[in-house]
């Protein structure tokens, strides 16, 4: 019995099929059926049944996973006791909302190649409803979001807000939000949301809303003339500067944009602990450089 035959047995288990475990680890079917098998010939037991939708432990296979993940959380203490950050060599995948990777997201993967000189880093930027799903599928491996995610099998760390800060085209000095479109987050999102309340109630049914997947997209639009923006204070910092859009005070603004660095607690991973805690402290630095 091997580590990697452990290893593939939890990732089948978790998963709930050699197809999706396959994906999770990056090997081909083939070699995680194989695993399996010789597992199943060693222990001289059935550990997985077939359903419909997969596969589910058996009696023998709920005991062994007991044990198996109790053997990988005590390795992953041993890593993060022993093991020195120059010698981890993984593949980490990472998902990113543009609001982050608009802004300090360069400074992290900086720091994170000098902590980790042979981690492989793969990105991947998205909207944080998508990032959600792709996390809970195990197909990222930690994620910066717009969070916190509720579920029991993932831990947050909470990064500083994204203050939000009305903008307007330069030829247009008093906006109506009654009529001007305001232009701000995708619709999947909590600042739509909250700004499409808030619109709502102090300007009736007549307010509009131009929702984007791209910060520059919209920040482009309110330079355009197209409509207002309530978008992120220091994305629009330079553009106010080159006097492409102005700032506004209508009297109110949404509530800050919280994020958080986000990954699967269970099974614990020290390397992943270990480059959310990174984001946490590149986000605290940033944070305090923009608004010191």
């Amino acid at each position: 019995m091997t580590l990697e035959q452990l290893r593939t047995f939890l990732a089948v288990a978790r998963m709930g099929g050699v197809r999706r475990a396959a994906e999770q680890m990056n090997i081909s079917q083939p070699a995680v059926s194989a695993r399996i098998s010789s597992l199943e010939t060693y222990l001289g037991t059935e550990l997985f049944s077939r359903v419909s939708t997969g596969v589910v432990l058996t009696r023998k296979g709920v005991l062994l996973r007991q044990h198996a993940e109790q053997v990988m959380a005590i390795l992953e203490r041993i890593k993060g006791d022993v093991m020195s950050e120059d010698s981890v060599s993984s593949l980490l995948r990472l998902g990113v909302a543009e609001t982050v990777a608009q802004t300090w997201l360069p400074d992290f993967l900086r720091q994170l190649h000098r902590n980790f000189p042979r981690l492989k880093i793969e990105v991947s930027v998205d909207i944080s409803l998508n990032l959600r799903e792709m996390l809970l599928d195990r197909s990222l491996d930690l994620t910066i979001l717009m969070g916190p995610i509720s579920e029991y099998s993932v831990d947050n760390l909470d990064l500083p807000p994204f203050e939000l800060a009305w903008y307007r085209p330069v030829d247009l000095p008093e906006p109506d939000l009654g009529v001007t479109p305001v232009i701000t987050y995708n619709r999947n999102s909590r600042p739509y949301r909250e700004l499409m309340q808030q619109l709502q109630d102090r300007h009736g049914i007549t307010a509009q809303i131009f929702p984007t997947n791209s910060l520059s997209t919209g920040f482009e639009m309110v330079a355009s003339g197209i409509g207002v923006g309530i978008l992120p204070q220091e994305l629009g910092r330079r553009l106010v500067e080159e006097e492409r859009i102005a700032t506004f005070d209508p009297g109110w603004l949404p509530t800050p944009l919280r994020f958080t660095a986000t990954y699967i607690g269970e099974p614990r991973n020290e390397l992943i602990i270990r480059a959310a805690r990174v984001a946490q402290q590149v986000a605290v630095a940033h944070h305090e450089a923009i608004y010191a």
